[in-house]
């Protein structure tokens, strides 16, 4: 068995995806509609094995990020950029603690889903 993605609704579909194309560099791979009620699209990163489902439900409904999900996260081999582009950008973010035994930030989408980009090390 392997994971085939996750689903996350999203209130702005453009700004989705520009966060999670335009700044996180996935793309997108399949895009579909259900009727008129919703707009899927999928998107993943160069190794193609695992996709993030952005759902975008056309009746304008509101949703209220519940405790009980985490975070997205995401590798990167150098993060040093990412927290430029992410400052360049004016967005809040949190580092790890100087204690951390690894090195990342979190960033929020345009939906309020808290994302980990991690430097790669070792891994």
């Amino acid at each position: 068995m392997r994971m085939a993605h996750t689903m996350i609704r999203v209130r702005d579909l453009d700004a989705s995806i520009g966060f999670y194309c335009g700044f996180l560099g996935l793309k997108e791979v399949r895009r579909g509609t259900i009727g008129d009620e919703a707009t899927l699209v999928f998107l993943t990163d160069e190794r193609e094995g695992y996709h993030l489902e952005l759902t975008y439900n056309h009746d304008g409904r509101d949703y209220q990020l519940g405790s009980q999900f985490g975070h997205l996260a995401f590798h990167v081999d150098e993060l040093a950029p990412v927290v430029a582009e992410i400052e360049r950008r004016g967005w809040w973010f949190r580092r790890s603690k100087p204690e951390s035994r690894s090195s990342y930030v979190f960033v929020r989408d345009p939906d309020g889903y808290d994302v980990e980009i991690l430097e790669k090390v070792g891994i």
